[in-house]
């Protein structure tokens, strides 16, 4: 009830982002309730297990972005006197589950009238039967697994929520400590290699295609896994490009606002290096796609689901990263605050911002186009 009361009473902006998951979680629901509905239609498929498979991917994307919207929810978030009254660390992570858990059953509902809407179930509405022949709506739904896969994105968000929250046992860093270097580069580097290793050993070869919950099914199964082994190096790898970055610009006799834009990058290096390289791994994905996609009509071919669940993905990560520069700017307020008194002008800190994004663009974007160019030469060919 503490949950709902603080979720009520949050500013609009905290509310948009809870709907956002709340709408990301009814598009999962959705997808996982199409599998269901073609393993009715098609019973004894072994193709059934596999599109559920491939859902996995829209559920990790957005457990990120629930998760992201958690970390950033002020309802949550410690504050002195608050232990006095029952409301430690560990109660407010409880309040963070729960708050999550709630956006996301949310959108389970949704999902669920969605679906029964469009199978014809539920009538007096605009489309209702609009995709009878596409979710099996000859075929009676069994409840329970339905409801079993609809709670599948809110355990698993509000379960993860709770363990990026938990109250940490080690003593807090001093105030200007050094952060100790991301060392998941080189661990990236040697996933990213295998991943486009593999997508060009297989794509070249063929194989078997992997039946997707739409029209794309030419692709060999290798081929994706190549790219969750891409994706999977560029988000360990990305907290240490940024601190990468940030090292660079406070080489070489610095300036103020050198020195200050490449120290809060190196600060904030583990909370925006993950999702950024999430979104580069994404990126790199869709332009694969689209140059299958323009390889031909029957290689390329791209289903509504098929579609549903990439829109998911990309725009969910992008949120996620999004969310997480909120939050890095949510914990640099204390320190802005302190830099403005002592006379920093508004505009060296605008300054400094541009030439973060300056040089995260420098780095990031020619690596997402080489990623891209590499993992669509065996499917242009």
């Amino acid at each position: 009830m503490l949950a709902l009361r603080l979720a009520r009473g949050s500013r609009p902006l905290v509310q948009t982002r809870r709907l956002l998951v709340a709408t990301a979680t009814a598009g999962t629901g959705f997808l996982l309730l199409a599998t269901l509905g073609y393993a009715l239609g098609h019973p004894g498929s072994p193709t059934s297990v596999l599109r559920l498979l491939w859902c996995v991917l829209p559920l990790v994307a957005t457990v990120q972005f629930a998760v992201a919207v958690a970390r950033t929810d002020p309802g949550t978030r410690p504050r002195t006197g608050l232990s006095a009254v029952g409301l430690g660390p560990a109660r407010l992570t409880a309040i963070a589950a729960a708050s999550t858990a709630a956006a996301c059953a949310l959108g389970s509902a949704l999902a669920l009238l969605v679906y029964l809407h469009l199978r014809g179930d539920l009538t007096g509405l605009p489309f209702d039967g609009a995709a009878a022949g596409l979710l099996a709506a000859d075929r009676p739904v069994p409840l329970a697994a339905a409801l079993t896969l609809l709670a599948v994105p809110p355990v698993a968000a509000s379960t993860a929520a709770g363990l990026a929250l938990r109250p940490r046992t080690a003593p807090a860093a001093p105030e200007g400590a050094e952060r100790p270097v991301p060392t998941g580069l080189p661990w990236g580097t040697a996933l990213i290699a295998a991943g486009l290793a593999v997508e060009t050993y297989t794509g070249r070869g063929g194989g078997e295609g992997l039946p997707l919950p739409g029209r794309l099914d030419s692709s060999p199964g290798a081929v994706l896994a190549g790219w969750v082994l891409t994706a999977l190096g560029l988000a360990l790898a990305g907290p240490g490009l940024v601190h990468g970055c940030g090292r660079i610009l406070q080489a070489v006799r610095p300036g103020a606002v050198r020195l200050l834009a490449g120290r809060i990058l190196t600060e904030e290096a583990r909370r925006v290096g993950r999702p950024l390289g999430v979104v580069s791994a994404v990126l790199s994905g869709a332009y694969a796609g689209a140059a299958l996609h323009a390889a031909g009509p029957e290689s390329g071919a791209i289903g509504p689901l098929t579609g549903l669940g990439a829109t998911l993905v990309l725009a969910c990560t992008t949120a996620t990263l999004l969310t997480a520069a909120l939050e890095a700017r949510q914990s640099r307020e204390p320190t802005t605050e302190a830099l403005l008194r002592v006379g920093t002008p508004p505009t060296a800190l605008r300054r400094a911002a541009l030439l973060r994004a300056a040089a995260l663009a420098a780095v990031f974007l020619p690596l997402t186009w080489a990623i891209a160019e590499l993992a669509a030469l065996p499917l242009k060919g």
